[in-house]
């Protein structure tokens, strides 16, 4: 009996400790309190290059303690600025997205201070196949006639040569948008050089041909060629040379016999001799 009443009193014990945290918990989240702000961030995915008005706003509630650095508090703020860079839904907006006060909407918000954009044509070869989207980074080809060196043949040689490396695409057609992945054939796209790559760029498609090519995003590394001509894509066979023979061995002498003459035979003086009935014969 006394245990039946201890585990009545637990469970009861139990109940109301959890009521009371469900109840301070509750009462917590709905206290504005000191430790929260209140910050703008966009009702939905908002591209760069776009003008701002307050409609594109709402205002949300931020932990104090985390706050962006130079985040607005209050839409109207935001009235006629660019954004140089997206935003997705429910996402902070800060000056560091912004273009400064002033700048017109469109591709200008776009480039950075001390550079220029320049539009190249292309087609679906010239443009990696539609790869080439805002955003990345390619290096432009130029193909076209080497002028004939002083002293050589008075002729024209085809060469191509990589006259611009890590090159931005700013836009391709008349859109700007990086968050698209998909391949899209266009016919234009805009770069983003200096002054003097500008220059070198506008050249190189009078004087030839120019073709993209598309490279890493995190790859610094300067690519040092010297260009390919027909005579490196196509390299002359070089003539087959016949190994010398090699020169015939002096014959070896052959050795002459030495003929040994045999001595004349002296001559001597023989007389037959009988003794008796046998017979021999003297020589002296």
């Amino acid at each position: 009996m006394k245990n039946k009443r201890a585990l009545i009193l637990m469970a009861v014990a139990i109940l109301f400790g959890l009521a009371a945290v469900a109840f301070a918990s509750r009462w917590l989240l709905t206290q504005p309190g000191g430790t929260n702000g209140r910050i703008v961030v966009a009702k939905s995915d908002i591209s760069l290059g776009q003008r701002l008005t307050p409609e594109m706003f709402k205002l949300a509630d931020w932990p104090a303690g985390s706050m962006p650095k130079g985040a607005f508090t209050d839409p109207q703020q935001l009235s006629g600025r660019v954004l140089k860079s997206n935003l997705v839904m429910d996402e902070p907006v800060s000056e560091a997205k912004l273009a400064p006060a002033g700048t017109l909407g469109g591709l200008s918000a776009l480039i950075t201070e001390g550079r220029r954009a320049i539009t190249v044509r292309v087609n679906d070869v010239i443009g990696v196949a539609g790869f080439a989207l805002p955003g990345n980074y390619v290096d432009i080809i130029v193909s076209t006639q080497k002028d004939a060196q002083p002293g050589s043949e008075p002729r024209e040689q085809s060469i191509s040569k990589i006259v611009l490396e890590r090159i931005l695409v700013l836009a391709v057609a008349q859109e700007v948008s990086r968050d698209e992945t998909k391949p899209k054939v266009v016919n234009a796209v805009t770069l983003e050089v200096t002054p003097e790559q500008a220059e070198t760029l506008d050249l190189a498609r009078s004087v030839g041909t120019l073709s993209l090519a598309l490279r890493n995003q995190v790859d610094p590394q300067s690519a040092s060629t010297e260009g390919a001509t027909k005579l490196t894509l196509l390299p002359q066979a070089k003539p087959v040379v016949a190994a010398p023979k090699p020169a015939p061995k002096p014959a070896t002498p052959r050795p002459v016999p030495v003929v040994v003459k045999a001595a004349a035979p002296v001559r001597r003086d023989c007389v037959s001799v009988l003794n008796g009935l046998r017979l021999s014969q003297e020589c002296f």
